[in-house]
């Protein structure tokens, strides 16, 4: 670690033990604590990946995902939904990017500066921003389909729709919502509106009681004719698209972090469960529990599934943050499809494993193992499950095979090369001959 990235991980311990303390409570009560806010806030980690230049740390996706392992350590939930409030830094260095990538026109770029400019400073300013994308509607060919529709009207925007998964309902300043613009059907027509909290309109959906992290606020939302200023919004067509050309793999280039958040909690029950199992003791041998073959067996499994998971997560997070790129956008993004069920799945398996290891004891909701498998369970769904990235994977691969099966022969066979193989007038094949280099092959 340098310097600087020291410095932004001591931030990220100072927060710690309040979030740890706070996590049972919060889980048992499923909501979010309203002074985690003025908590993360206080200790500048709003801005963390924002650059300095607007008034943040300046960290990269490398402190990103070492804050989310560190929180989800202590608060899984808290670490879920501040690491969504870190992807909204993309809907601004990004579009920097395009715009020093030539990506934008120059009556386009004042539009688009303004409006990424917005985002950062915003985040470094304290705001807490939930990033809404995620709807119930689902479609064959995409992970995430919008539907909500954004209508000019004077004076900017009006916007309809509904928001299924966004951390952070009720809690963040400020819903930094995607929508399409009204006439377009494809991703050209995707934009990005800043909706105030309590803006007219802007309604909670029903509360989220679901099987994961309990304490994210995941409620989601309803715009009901909401109206946004012009200045608000980035509704440039095709400026969606252009930004995502500029993230190094998954997406908008920080995916990897919400697989930092499983592993850190994967390592706290593996940690709970190794130290329960070895300071417990048989009464009638006074061994460690931990020492019977059972239960070596489990230790063993539980740890080999968090080095799988580190494994993944660490050569992914190399992959995103070399320089020079070890590999070309395609590589990268075919071994995140690759890397995120992986790392989710084998997060699961410690918590599965954990629970066995615990017997009935530890068999409580309110329990280390039980909010740790229902907390990792949220994993094998979220953006994806592990069958649709391999699925992507493997179509990538066999369309680039198939294409390498098909190929035009040459007109006449290169110098040396063996010929095709005569047969006699009873069909039986001779044995090929070679042209030697230089000599005139048979008309």
């Amino acid at each position: 670690m340098t310097d600087a990235e020291r410095e932004r991980a001591a931030r990220v311990e100072s927060v710690l033990p309040a979030l740890r303390a706070a996590a049972r409570e919060a889980d048992e009560s499923a909501s979010f604590p309203a002074g985690h806010v003025a908590l993360l806030r206080d200790a500048g980690l709003l801005g963390l990946v924002v650059p300095e230049r607007f008034g943040g740390l300046g960290g990269s996706l490398r402190d990103l995902a070492a804050a989310t392992f560190a929180m989800g350590t202590a608060c899984p939930s808290t670490a879920l939904a501040y690491f969504f409030h870190n992807t909204s830094a993309s809907r601004g260095l990004l579009p920097l990017e395009a715009i020093d990538a030539g990506l934008f026109s120059d009556d386009e770029i004042p539009v688009v500066r303004a409006f990424a400019e917005k985002v950062l400073t915003r985040m470094a300013g304290g705001a807490w921003l939930a990033n809404f994308a995620s709807e119930s509607v689902k479609s064959s060919t995409a992970n995430i389909t919008i539907a909500t529709t954004a209508r000019r009207v004077a004076g900017g925007w009006t916007l309809d729709g509904e928001k299924s998964f966004g951390c952070a309902t009720g809690v963040a300043d400020h819903y930094l919502t995607t929508a399409k613009l009204e006439g377009h059907d494809t991703a050209e027509g995707l934009v990005t509106f800043f909706v105030p909290r309590d803006a007219e309109g802007v309604s909670v959906r029903d509360a989220w009681d679901g099987l994961g992290m309990r304490a994210t606020a995941n409620n989601g939302i309803r715009l009901e004719n909401v109206f946004v200023p012009a200045d608000e919004a980035l509704t440039v067509p095709g400026a969606f698209t252009r930004m995502l050309q500029m993230s190094r793999g998954s997406f908008v280039g920080n995916q990897l972090a919400i697989a930092a958040v499983y592993t850190g909690c994967a390592q706290n029950v593996y940690d709970h469960t190794i130290e329960a199992l070895t300071r417990k003791t048989f009464a009638d041998t006074g061994r460690p529990i931990a020492s019977s073959p059972m239960h070596q067996q489990l230790i063993g499994e539980m740890t080999v599934q968090l080095e799988t998971a580190y494994l993944w997560l660490r050569y992914q997070l190399d992959l995103e943050t070399s320089e020079p790129p070890r590999r070309p956008k395609p590589e990268v993004f075919k071994q995140w499809r690759l890397g995120k069920g992986s790392v989710t799945e084998a997060c699961f398996q410690v918590a599965l494993t954990a629970f066995k290891a615990g017997g009935t004891s530890s068999a409580m909701m309110n329990g280390v193992a039980g909010r740790a498998l229902r907390d990792l369970a949220m994993g094998l769904v979220m953006t994806f499950p592990a069958e649709r990235g391999r699925l992507e994977v493997a179509r990538m691969v066999t369309s680039a095979r198939e294409n390498e099966l098909f190929t035009t022969a040459p007109a006449h066979p290169p110098a040396g090369a063996p010929t095709a193989p005569t047969r006699t007038p009873d069909g039986t094949p001779t044995s090929p001959t070679h042209t030697p280099a230089g000599a005139p092959t048979s008309p």
